[in-house]
């Protein structure tokens, strides 16, 4: 990062952290020794806990054990939590939401639980797994749970969750791009020495490059959700408004906003060309349309570039994981400086910081590959 040195870059992610702590990390004082990612600051989202915010809290708490001594312990306190609320459909994965709401089952979501393995694979490169907790037997676990339950059999891309076996409406050609983690899918293939997350890979890749080419050639802008207009050949498409989650649903929005991350960060340590093009095509775009100023970054778009309506304002999940696309690209070093100043001090709320502190991560060179050799 120019103009910023390596310690300062440190210091910023040191201080992300410290905050996220202060601010999300909950004793679970009825159970000693573990802990949970809350769902936002304060009152009801305070009182609720995502699988996502597990994942994303082993991922972070495990990445920066160099700084916390109680790092571990921490982690291992976030996986207790996650073995105490198993979901009822496939009891390797977690529960996407502690407590369920009214109506809603203890089922799983798709990216809880990837972040969750992932996070595993990280401790046991970490810490080793000869202690309390073997993160390398745990990691195959929960792995294989993923496989069986939430990866399509035929599409082999990621489902929504456990539940959409048992789905009269859902199926397995439905799926979020958010979810394209090719880096965890190599991680998880490369651990169990299991070559079908090959075919994941290719069947995610496939998917980000056809949305790519054929719904958003100016702007390589991903939807939230995918749907299939027809399986064969394959060929997929945005989602319809409120699909699953609202009017927004095949627009790059709050789910879709994850993607420079994932995408970004599988090109950065794997070096795959697949990754590298969608990633600069998307990054590519998205700094002419904010006319250089990453403040201009808007909260959601349509897949052609136009703003959604009440997106006009900054939000660091929409900023940051652009800045690690922009990695990718040599010529988008002025990009990349702005994006990371803008960032660096920013403190929204649970997703916004949760992200953001990821991606510093990534930035700063502080994140790695699990399986790689170091």
């Amino acid at each position: 990062m120019h103009g910023f040195t390596q310690q300062q870059q440190d210091a910023d992610v040191q201080a992300a952290y410290d905050d996220w702590k202060k601010n999300y990390l909950v004793t679970i004082d009825t159970s000693p020794g573990q802990y949970r990612v809350a769902f936002g600051k304060k009152g009801g989202q305070h009182a609720k806990t995502v699988s996502e915010g597990q994942g994303y809290g082993m991922v972070i708490t495990a990445l920066m054990a160099g700084y916390d001594a109680q790092a571990q312990a921490v982690f291992d306190g976030l996986w207790a939590f996650v073995r105490a609320h198993p979901s009822g459909v496939e009891p390797r994965l977690m529960a996407w939401q502690v407590p369920t709401s009214r109506g809603d089952k203890a089922d799983s979501a798709f990216d809880g639980d990837a972040d969750i393995a992932y996070a595993l694979l990280l401790a046991d490169k970490q810490w080793g797994s000869d202690g309390k907790v073997n993160y390398q037997m745990k990691a195959r676990e929960v792995i294989a749970g993923i496989k069986a339950a939430t990866i399509g059999r035929n599409s082999h891309l990621p489902l929504l969750g456990d539940w959409v076996a048992g789905s009269d409406k859902y199926n397995q050609w439905q799926t979020r791009s958010s979810d394209f983690m090719y880096g965890h899918f190599r991680a998880y293939g490369r651990a169990t020495g299991d070559k079908s997350w090959l075919i994941v890979i290719a069947a995610t890749q496939g998917a980000a490059t056809k949305l790519q080419s054929n719904n958003a050639p100016a702007t390589g802008l991903l939807p939230d959700f995918v749907i299939a207009k027809t399986n064969t050949p394959y060929d997929p498409q945005p989602a319809g408004p409120k699909f699953l989650e609202g009017k927004n649903d095949g627009c790059y929005g709050y789910n879709a906003c994850r993607a420079p991350l994932r995408i970004g960060t599988d090109a950065l340590l794997n070096n795959d060309v697949v990754s590298l093009a969608q990633a600069r095509k998307l990054s590519t775009w998205i700094e002419q349309a904010a006319a250089g100023d990453p403040r201009k970054i808007r909260a959601g778009y349509q897949l052609d570039g136009a703003a959604l309506a009440g997106g006009d304002y900054f939000s660091t999940a929409f900023v940051a994981p652009c800045g690690v696309a922009a990695m990718t690209n040599a010529s988008q070093q002025q990009w990349l400086d702005g994006i990371y100043n803008a960032v660096r001090g920013a403190r929204q709320d649970y997703y916004e910081d949760s992200i953001n502190l990821i991606c510093l991560l990534v930035m700063t060179g502080n994140f790695w590959e699990p399986t790689a050799e170091r």
